[in-house]
């Protein structure tokens, strides 16, 4: 189980849980659930294509605040063989807030997975671009952190403070939890000595622990949320397609260590 982890937005954090689960299913052949914890719900816009019209499902929102909550009642199954999806929805504003008053409630995710954790491959949760309860709950839920981050002056914002709450969850909440890489995004060729940079500077702050993978700026990848479908139906050819299965293949390769 992945969180994909981020305090800023416009990361491409949405983006890289989108691709990087659909190239686990499609060129891997995993069983993947993507779990939309962003009241935003960007993960159905992004897939809107491949969603079937009329289906019936449980909001998130209730899953999480049910006392026995079963993340499966709010699973839609894509229109892609073994691409699953749990929408975020609006109420989830309100779930962040009710989560503060309820005992053990950095579990309750968690918790309401137990049956998923069997049934898929790959889980890839899409936290929200905030360190709130909903956060923390996906990374008490995860075996594994990946955090997308953007070749820029703006990559350094929140970092300081996304690597202490990993700590704190680490020690305290989810012993297992562990850093799978920081993925950098964005990334223009163009800009040499800011790439340089971002990276020394960042390989600082994570220990060197930096995806080798890059998601280079492509337009594609814009285009395809927008068509709501992965990159690799809308551009198969393009950058976007072939860094996002590169991204994919390391992922596997570094689990298996």
């Amino acid at each position: 189980m992945i969180a994909v982890c981020s305090q800023k937005g416009g990361v491409g954090k949405t983006t890289t849980a989108v691709n990087l689960g659909a190239a686990l299913n499609q060129f891997h052949q995993k069983k993947v659930l993507i779990i939309d914890m962003d009241p935003q719900g960007h993960v159905e816009k992004s897939l809107s294509s491949v969603i079937p019209t009329g289906v019936e499902y449980a909001p998130l929102s209730s899953v999480i605040t049910a006392k026995k909550g079963n993340i499966l009642d709010a699973v839609i199954k894509t229109e892609i063989e073994d691409l699953h999806i749990t929408p975020g929805d609006k109420s989830l504003y309100e779930t962040e807030g009710a989560l503060a008053g309820k005992i053990g409630r950095e579990q309750i995710l968690s918790n309401a997975l137990s049956t998923a954790k069997t049934l898929y491959d790959f889980i890839i949760l899409d936290s929200p671009p905030n360190l709130g309860n909903l956060t923390i709950n996906s990374l008490c839920a995860a075996h594994h952190v990946l955090v997308p981050c953007e070749m820029s002056v703006l990559a350094f914002e929140g970092v300081t403070d996304l690597l202490d709450t990993l700590e704190t969850v680490n020690e305290r909440l989810n012993t297992t939890l562990k850093m799978l890489g920081v993925l950098f995004t964005r990334v223009d060729g163009r800009n040499l000595t800011m790439n340089q940079l971002v990276e020394e500077n960042l390989k600082n702050y994570f220990k060197g622990n930096i995806f080798k993978s890059r998601i280079t700026v492509n337009t594609d990848l814009n285009k395809a949320q927008l068509e709501g479908r992965p990159v690799f139906q809308f551009a198969p050819s393009s950058s976007g397609s072939i860094n996002y299965s590169a991204l994919a293949e390391e992922v596997i390769k570094k689990l298996k260590r």
